[in-house]
């Protein structure tokens, strides 16, 4: 059975968990993410509905709409945390764009074309180089290179004088 089942869950008729697919006689009903699924004891751990809100929730009224929405906007705020501490650059920092000998506002980024990593790999190898050769004739950082490689020059806080300069060295064009 697929992981994440569309099938009724209005409680017994299956087996097995919703979420990981494990077969039991005890499942439970369980708000994950939003959804309403048939889990095991496994899984209950990950029920939202279960989750410790005293901090999060609103003070005062608990009326049933009230709190519905309460749990539904601490739900999309937790969503969004989520999302945030994926992405790879994010540290818990709110000054994690700042990085020693950049200055985003002497030296922004310009607007990339589509496909601009792509297009540094097939300059660099081209002119017969490999990626540290390339740091070392520009004076950058190798990583800096492999990210604007791998179409991460924004995430990465590559600057617009790396761009200008890969550009000249290779003669390609990265930026519209």
């Amino acid at each position: 059975m697929a992981k994440y089942s569309t099938g009724s869950s209005s409680g017994g008729g299956g087996t097995a968990c919703e979420l990981c697919g494990a077969e039991s006689d005890s499942l439970r009903t369980a708000t994950i993410a939003g959804a309403t699924l048939e889990v095991c004891p496994d899984c209950t751990p990950h029920d939202d509905s279960s989750d410790t809100r005293g901090s999060s929730a609103s003070s005062g009224s608990n009326a049933s709409g009230s709190s519905r929405t309460d749990e539904e906007a601490d739900r999309k705020k937790r969503a969004a945390q989520n999302v945030a501490k994926a992405n790879p650059v994010w540290d818990g920092d709110s000054e994690h764009w700042e990085r020693e000998g950049t200055s985003y506002d002497d030296d922004p980024l310009p607007y990339l074309v589509a496909d601009y990593g792509d297009r540094l790999v097939e300059a660099r190898q081209e002119a017969g180089l490999q990626r540290g050769e390339l740091a070392e004739e520009l004076d950058v950082r190798e990583a800096d290179l492999l990210a604007i490689e791998q179409g991460r020059a924004t995430q990465a806080g590559v600057g617009g004088g790396l761009i200008d300069a890969l550009e000249d060295y290779l003669d390609v064009e990265l930026a519209e």
